[in-house]
């Protein structure tokens, strides 16, 4: 394998793996059954009463 087959291997290969985790994070957090668990998250600082000052 020469230099210039392994770098297309690498950027090609590494375009699919980041297209696909994209792809998986997008669907992970567009899923209906996660929606109560980030909206807990995106309320917490504002509920949690821990006044350091």
């Amino acid at each position: 394998m020469t230099y210039e087959q392994a770098a297309h291997f690498a950027q090609t290969g590494g375009l699919v793996l980041l297209a696909a985790c994209f792809g998986l994070a997008t669907i992970y957090a567009l899923w209906p059954g996660n929606k109560q668990k980030f909206n807990n998250a995106a309320r917490s600082p504002l509920e949690n009463g821990d006044d350091n000052g």
